[in-house]
C-alpha cells in the first residue's frame, strides 16, 4: 500500500459511459478511489451498493467516489445500470493504475493463482495526497468507515 502523505499517482481511464476520467480533474476535492476485483460479484456488488446508498453523504462532504477494476467498459456499463450506481466506474483493463496504487498482482481465487485487482481503497485529499489507505477492506461497512474518517479529517 502507498503511504499516507504521498502524492497520489495520476491517471486517466475510461468510465462506464466511455468518458475519459483523470484524477487531476478533481483537484480541490477529496476522492475515494476504491479498487474492486470484479463487477457484479457478491462482494463487489455489496461494496458498490454501499457507496450508492451513501452517495448523497459523500456529495455533501464534497467527496468524489471512483471505483476501479480491470473489467472492460461494457461490463462496467451493465454493472452500473443494473445497480443504479451514481458514480464513475473506471476500466483499468491492463491493471496499470491498480498496480501504481499497489492494488494489483497475484492472488488466490478458488485455489487458482491469478493476476487481478485487490480490494483496497485510498482516500485522496483535496491537494492530491493520500490521506488514508485501506487494505483488504470489508465491503459491508466500508462506505460508513470512509464517511467517519472524512468527518474526522474535516474536524467534525
Amino acid at each position: 500500500m502507498l503511504d499516507t502523505g504521498t502524492e497520489a499517482p495520476g491517471f486517466s481511464l475510461p468510465d462506464h459511459v466511455g468518458r475519459e476520467v483523470s484524477l487531476d480533474e478533481f483537484d480541490g476535492k477529496r476522492v475515494v478511489l476504491y479498487f474492486y476485483p470484479r463487477a457484479d460479484t457478491p462482494g463487489c456488488t455489496t461494496e458498490a451498493c454501499g457507496f450508492r446508498d451513501a452517495y448523497d453523504e459523500f456529495e455533501a462532504r464534497d467527496t468524489v467516489v471512483l471505483g476501479v477494476s480491470d473489467d472492460p467498459v461494457d461490463d462496467l456499463t451493465a454493472f452500473a445500470r443494473k445497480h443504479d450506481l451514481p458514480f464513475s466506474l473506471l476500466s483499468d483493463e491492463d491493471g496499470s493504475v491498480a498496480a501504481a496504487y499497489d492494488s494489483y498482482g497475484e492472488k488466490n481465487v478458488f485455489g487458482n493463482v491469478v493476476e487481478g485487482v485487490f480490494r483496497n481503497t485510498y482516500l485522496i485529499g483535496p491537494e492530491g495526497t493520500i490521506e488514508r489507505a485501506y487494505e483488504g477492506v470489508s465491503p459491508e461497512e466500508h462506505a460508513d468507515e470512509l464517511l467517519a474518517d472524512i468527518d474526522e479529517l474535516r474536524g467534525e
